[in-house]
């Protein structure tokens, strides 16, 4: 027997050895097993009223608004920050009152009122967007919309805030470039109408 043609039997007899691949086995490995399959969660069709129009969705129920607003009718101006409702950053208004829609189920809102900061300026700059343009509020940026969305709210409410009425509202959204001066300037701006006018 030739060299060759003894390590040709060798790698047969060592090939025929191995495990082979098996197609179902892998997929299980990528999407999970069978027995994890069935803690997929259901989806649902649910109306939404989102910026004064009407949108249907086909999601789980429990799926945070946030990510319905963002991933499902690409509305990105509402931001994600902390994931448990503390930052502030996803604020949002259901029915006109503030909240954290990345810790309230899309099922929880079906049929209601639903603003963002995208419906907040659709005619044109809201005066608490002019109030913050001309105090140079944002750094990064980052929170503003949540910001803005709070401020919007409390001044729908208390048309003239007073210093601890603006903390107590904004107490619960966080800016961590520190603006917090300036977003009580603007506010302060926007109760009184001056948005466009002179510092």
């Amino acid at each position: 027997m030739s060299y060759r043609h003894g390590l040709r039997k060798a790698l047969a007899r060592r090939v025929s050895r191995s495990r082979p691949f098996h197609f179902s086995r892998g997929l299980d490995r990528m999407i999970g097993s069978k027995s994890q399959l069935r803690f997929l969660k259901p989806m649902a069709d649910i109306t939404l009223r989102v910026n004064g129009g009407e949108k249907k969705v086909n999601v789980a129920p429990d799926t945070p608004l946030l990510w319905v607003l963002r991933d499902t009718l690409e509305l990105s101006g509402t931001k994600f920050g902390c994931g448990a409702g503390l930052c502030g950053a996803c604020t949002v208004h259901v029915e006109g009152a503030a909240i954290r829609s990345c810790s309230t189920p899309v099922s929880q809102v079906a049929g209601k009122s639903i603003t963002t900061i995208e419906g907040l300026g659709a005619n044109g700059l809201h005066i608490l967007q002019q109030a913050w343009i001309a105090e140079e509020v944002p750094q990064c940026g980052y929170c503003q919309t949540g910001q803005i969305m709070t401020a919007a709210a409390l001044l729908a409410a208390t048309p003239n805030p007073s210093d601890e009425q603006i903390t107590q509202a904004m107490n619960g959204n966080l800016c961590r470039c520190g603006t917090y001066e300036r977003i009580r300037k603007a506010i302060h701006r926007a109760a009184t109408g001056a948005a466009g006018g002179a510092r």
